[in-house]
């Protein structure tokens, strides 16, 4: 192990550990999700082609899940140790504790970052998991292995994470933390960063809507790289709170909504249902529709779903 790995699991608390433990390969709850769905239009064939979707009517699954406890041990930790910082550093101002914050460099600043890419470190290999675990189960199910059924992975990234980056500004190169909160990822082709496979193609941007919505699979642009510091939507955004949706949506009704298209559903909590109800959400065609239209990202394969699991 080398010595960047040591320092960053000596940052790892005891209680985040405890947390993060239990709950390795599984999805979690919110909007996370596990889908299985059909390839319903394809944009653009040769960027499809690049990621081995070749046809209407393939099937997928896409996984949206991420660091779990751990990463929420992570953030409440550093919400406090960040909130001690600014007592000392008055000239850190903010109207919600929410936001609370550090100088880069200080102590609680590098704290946060070690922690931060150790609960992005679990999170991808809380995805892998269930990777396996889907390929597994489909491998049963279609006596079959894996490999017979073409289950590669496309692409996995992770999102709501800041990382290091190279960008232009005033037309020179400098050395960024770029934070996408709401916002994926999506470098343009020919860029370092990403796999030799998508180096004409650009970055595979993947969209999730929800449990009875499209998601999409979209391509990373020059234009986004310069507009947006190669960023893009992750997700269509709720449209109502969680608390509304439970008021004023029923649980039969979502259900049987979601019947009428055809789609199976596997949920946790009943309250998930109404939380994640499509009703609760932008539409994610309008939004994936805008970051098009603004060649912040290119539209490659439409999805549609025809399973989901809800943590």
């Amino acid at each position: 192990m080398d010595e960047c790995s040591k320092q960053i699991l000596q940052k790892f608390q005891e209680e985040q550990k405890k947390r993060g433990l239990p709950q390795m390969g599984t999805l979690g709850a919110g909007n996370h999700y596990a889908e299985i769905q059909v390839v319903d239009e394809i944009h653009d064939s040769f960027k499809a082609g690049a990621m081995g979707i070749d046809r209407v009517g393939q099937i997928v699954i896409m996984i949206h899940s991420g660091s779990r406890g751990l990463g929420h041990q992570v953030a409440t930790d550093a919400l406090l140790a960040m909130e001690r910082a600014m007592e000392k550093d008055t000239s850190l101002i903010i109207n919600d504790r929410q936001l609370a914050c550090a100088r880069l460099h200080s102590p609680e600043g590098q704290d946060y970052l070690a922690s931060m890419a150790a609960a992005a470190n679990y999170a991808w290999v809380n995805r892998s998991s269930m990777t396996f675990l889907a390929r597994q189960t489909f491998a049963k199910v279609f006596n079959a292995t894996p490999d017979d059924l073409d289950m590669h992975v496309i692409y996995d990234v992770s999102h709501n994470i800041a990382k290091f980056e190279q960008h232009l500004v005033d037309n020179k190169l400098k050395t960024l933390l770029v934070h996408r909160k709401g916002a994926t990822r999506a470098f343009p082709p020919h860029h370092p960063l990403i796999p030799v496979d998508f180096q004409l193609t650009g970055q595979p941007v993947l969209v999730g809507g929800t449990m009875g919505t499209n998601s999409y699979i979209l391509a990373g642009t020059d234009k986004g790289m310069a507009a947006t510091f190669g960023s893009t939507c992750h997700g269509a955004g709720r449209a109502s709170s969680r608390n509304k949706t439970r008021r004023t949506l029923a649980f039969q009704d979502v259900l049987n909504n979601l019947e009428a298209k055809g789609i199976a559903i596997r949920v946790a909590s009943p309250k998930l249902v109404m939380e994640e109800a499509p009703e609760a959400y932008k539409d994610v065609n309008h939004v994936v529709d805008t970051c098009h239209q603004a060649g912040i990202s290119e539209k490659v394969v439409k999805l549609r779903p025809i399973a989901v699991i809800k943590g």
